[in-house]
């Protein structure tokens, strides 16, 4: 197998669910286990969920046959995502009929489509909750204990969960995830994301900026700013200010050199010329955007309503390179969409080619019911074909991917040192400003994690680069 294509594999596993860590055993007396899938959006919702469970006396386990509560936050973009989920009920149901007393509930995006199956016609969960409702978690809670079925799959037009600070679950100490907005008004045809998290509102600035300054001072240096997209963030303060996006990285940048600052994601559409040029004016803001392309063909664009053509986009790859010739670059591809014909497909390669991602996600196209392409479109490509493609689509990015890395040798970079190597102890594990991983001899230094390292590149894989501190 490539190896970009292992490394895509291992961050959808990572992504795909976690537990966090159990918290002090006895200051708890009832704990919840949590499993998380998808997005980076999910993972942060799981740590305001943990916020109020723990307001509610429950403590955080990472063994979910010890728990009172079981949890799962779910994502609808993938059929293999919901089905994951199905396996895992199971699992929790015949746990249920052994301690009849634990709660089992689904949050987030298959709440709403899924929630007479698994109430009722399945029977696989106590209580069914919504991305936009989970302040509504503990009555929900206490109502499931009585023997009801709970739900709240209410979406709102206002509920940013500002005033709540996240518990970090399963942190590294380093790098954190601050939302900044929620929901999506982009009415992409193969996306769920508008009908199960609702239409876009932004964050008060003054919450995220004290969110961030919180976590640096305990000792955390690098945020992650997440939005669907990020680029049409958009808030009024009280002295009447109009903060958009690029003030808002300014903002969240000044709050000390030394916190490095990541965002996701953007849309082509939308990022402007005044965010990429914060971006250059500052070290502490990260030089990688990821840019979802999608499809590199027009007509499959126009059919995906993604409001932007396929010269747009490689114009908005070139302004970026303008502006920050060393960004790195990333993107997310579809393989097969409705109607795409092999010529679609080879734009969709040549785009890539010209663009030279560094890293992408790549899929086959899922349809997924509920979505404007359910409703308008028929699934017409045979899966062969489409596996095919992506097949096409990850072996292209492999060679793009090792060239991309290979340019890199010899070259030295501030690296954040995260913790150690997955395979030494011996070696530190870290990114740069790129979002490359890099790992390092640690040579009997005085570093650790949290510090920066300047790093020569030595040696590289498709996935990862090698190097000593200099």
């Amino acid at each position: 197998m490539a190896e970009i294509l292992q490394k895509v594999v291992e961050e959808l596993r990572q992504g795909e669910a976690y537990a966090p860590f159990a918290g002090d055993p006895n200051e708890f007396n009832k704990y919840f286990y949590i499993e998380s899938y998808g997005c980076q959006m999910n993972f942060s919702d799981s740590e305001i969920v943990a916020s109020i469970l723990n307001e509610e006396g429950f403590g955080a386990t990472s063994n979910f046959e010890e728990a009172d509560l079981i949890l799962l936050n779910t994502c609808s973009i993938r059929e293999k995502a919901e089905q994951t989920v199905r396996n895992r009920l199971q699992v929790f149901r015949k746990l249920k009929n052994n301690k009849p007393g634990v709660l089992i509930g689904v949050l987030g995006c298959m709440a709403e489509r899924l929630k007479t199956k698994f109430l009722e016609e399945e029977k696989l969960v106590d209580m069914v909750v919504g991305p936009d409702a989970y302040r509504s978690l503990p009555g929900l809670v206490t109502e499931a204990g009585t023997g009801q079925k709970s739900i709240n799959v209410l979406l709102s037009r206002d509920e940013t969960y500002a005033d709540i600070s996240p518990v970090r679950l399963d942190s590294n100490g380093i790098t954190a995830f601050v939302t900044i907005m929620r929901g999506c008004n982009n009415m992409c045809a193969f996306c769920v994301v508008p009908f199960t998290r609702g239409r876009e509102r932004s964050r008060d600035v003054a919450s995220i900026i004290n969110e961030s300054k919180d976590l640096f001072d305990r000792g955390f240096r690098e945020v992650t700013l997440l939005g669907q997209n990020v680029d049409s963030y958009y808030y009024t303060d009280e002295a009447g200010n109009n903060i958009d996006f690029g003030n808002l990285l300014e903002k969240v940048a000044g709050i000390s050199p030394l916190l490095r600052v990541r965002f996701s994601t953007s849309h082509p559409k939308d990022i402007t010329d005044d965010v990429l040029m914060t971006m250059a004016k500052y070290d502490n803001i990260c030089k990688y955007i990821h840019l979802p392309v999608q499809s590199g063909n027009t007509r499959i664009l126009n059919l995906m309503n993604r409001t932007y053509t396929r010269e747009w986009y490689l114009n908005k790859v070139k302004r970026i390179r303008e502006i920050m010739p060393d960004c790195g670059l990333s993107t997310d591809v579809i393989s097969g969409f409705c109607t795409e014909t092999e010529e679609d497909h080879l734009d969709t390669l040549s785009v890539m080619e010209l663009s030279r991602f560094d890293m992408a996600y790549m899929f086959s196209y899922s349809e997924r019911p509920g979505t404007l392409a359910a409703k308008r479109y028929t699934d017409d490509i045979p899966e062969d074909v489409k596996k095919r493609r992506l097949i096409e689509i990850i072996n292209l990015q492999n060679s793009l991917s090792r060239e991309s890395y290979k340019n890199d040798i010899g070259k030295t970079f501030k690296v954040l040192i995260e913790g150690d190597s997955k395979k030494k102890d011996t070696e530190w594990c870290g990114r740069n400003s790129q979002n490359k991983v890099v790992v390092f001899a640690k040579d009997n230094s005085d570093l650790k994690k949290g510090d920066y390292a300047n790093v020569k590149i030595t040696s590289a894989t498709s996935a990862t680069l090698m190097g000593h501190i200099i």
